[in-house]
């Protein structure tokens, strides 16, 4: 751990801490070759995910910092640099002396719709920078959002908080901090794309308007990762324009969301008095945004997919469905799996990973490949449980236990894979003890 007065990749001299976080420690420092004020971010780890764990997203973080440095805009906090220290990863970025609007609204609960208007313009601009440049911000919450005494709003952490498990992973592996704030298809297990951004903009709007999330607070993170999934948002209580707004942002269907160029000019006809623009026609800009901006947008996502999995690997296991139900589809991929656990060699391979564990309990995701040279229109995985444990959700496929033999079949929308692609499924087990840790023998077969 670095301490005050610290001089960091031979430039930066650390002043005093200003945050702290599982990501790390936060410290204002002075850049002693530009004679400035910068904010240096010190990646560490949280103890409840492990070192290698903790390692494996600072790197990731850094290699996504490296993509999103390019980005720069007056309302978007901007990194400066990415450096290592004695073997540690630390990101250098812009200071501002400022607040979030986390830290706000524990004062004030909730601001007046002038207020909300003029940060969502801010912010939005920003975002809509960072969408033309393929960026997906994927952490849009009120603790991202950084409020100046000027009145300038700011929006920080394009992907950093998420990729190395900030406000994401408690000790018990659930989801902590940012649940209220997903969309509806991130909280299903889809990937976060650029609807997503907009939806938690206007989660994070509505909550400073109304004073609590659109889908409301829950203690129980899975209590309230079901709701995301399944449930309508709350209709705000406020009318006019800006609760007009809102509700367009937070369509639960991400094709009749507008882009985020849209919602600035939504915000920017709120803080003129002039009439909101109509709605754009379902499917139309938004399919154009992702075909103009696509080959940007799968360069960001291969660079943070490991950053991605970090995340909502712990949020699909969060979500559960009921005993032998079959759950949301999720893409299938073509990347190469972890190495076969499987025992022959049937037209299938399966590998299995328990991704995160407690006491009593474990999580598992399920790597299912064709080895064949042709497609193949069905699988099924077979295994032993051990003794005393028991599937208590499961998603991307369906599932019987016979005994102790487990058989998990596709789902409908995953059974077709090209040769050598593959997709996969998991589930949460609980046991009275232990944690899963021992991988069991798959067995893989087409049908």
């Amino acid at each position: 751990m670095s301490d005050a007065g610290q001089l960091i990749a031979g430039r930066y001299r650390l002043d005093g801490r200003i945050g702290q976080g599982a990501m790390g420690v936060v410290w204002r420092a002075r850049d002693e070759r530009l004679d400035r004020v910068v904010a240096v971010k010190q990646l560490g780890y949280d103890p409840a995910i492990g070192q290698a764990a903790g390692d494996q997203a600072s790197q990731r973080a850094l290699r996504e910092a490296r993509l999103t440095a390019r980005l720069r805009h007056p309302h978007a906090i901007t990194v400066h640099d990415v450096v290592e220290h004695d073997g540690e990863p630390y990101l250098v970025m812009e200071y501002l002396p400022s607040r979030s609007l986390a830290d706000l609204l524990l004062d004030r609960e909730t601001l007046p719709a002038d207020d909300v208007a003029r940060i969502g313009l801010q912010v939005s601009s920003a975002l809509a920078t960072a969408h033309a440049e393929g960026i997906v911000h994927r952490d849009v919450t009120p603790a991202n959002v950084l409020l100046a005494d000027s009145g300038v709003a700011k929006i920080a952490d394009f992907g950093i908080s998420r990729a190395t498990g900030e406000g994401t992973v408690t000790g018990g592996g659930f989801i902590a901090g940012t649940p209220a704030y997903l969309s509806p298809e991130v909280a299903n297990g889809r990937e976060a794309g650029f609807p997503a951004d907009v939806f938690s903009l206007g989660s994070t709007l509505y909550r400073a308007l109304e004073g609590t999330p659109p889908f409301g607070t829950d203690d129980n993170p899975i209590a309230l990762l079901l709701r995301v999934a399944r449930e309508d948002v709350i209709p705000p209580r406020h009318e006019g324009p800006l609760a007009e707004v809102l509700t367009r942002l937070l369509q639960r269907d991400p094709d009749a969301r507008p882009s985020m160029a849209e919602v600035r000019q939504l915000f920017e006809a709120v803080t003129e008095n002039r009439p909101l623009p109509p709605p754009r026609p379902r499917g139309h800009l938004g399919t154009r945004l992702l075909k103009v901006h696509r080959p940007r947008w799968r360069l960001v996502l291969v660079a943070a997919a490991g950053a991605v999995l970090l995340a909502l690997g712990v949020v699909i296991g969060t979500i559960l469905v009921p005993d032998g139900g079959t759950s949301v589809a999720a893409p299938v991929s073509s990347a190469p799996p972890p190495a076969p656990t499987t025992t022959a060699d049937l037209g299938c391979a399966a590998s299995y990973e328990v991704t995160n564990s407690w006491p009593g309990g474990y999580q598992v995701q399920v790597t299912v490949r064709n080895d064949r040279t042709d497609d193949l229109s069905g699988w099924s995985v077979r295994w032993t449980l051990p003794d005393g444990h028991h599937i208590t959700g499961l998603w991307n496929g369906t599932y019987t236990v016979d005994g102790s033999t487990v058989t998990v079949d596709n789902a409908g929308w995953n059974a077709t894979l090209d040769a050598g692609a593959s997709t996969t499924f998991g589930f949460i087990a609980l046991t009275g003890n232990g944690t899963g840790a021992d991988r069991p023998q798959l067995t893989c077969r087409t049908v």
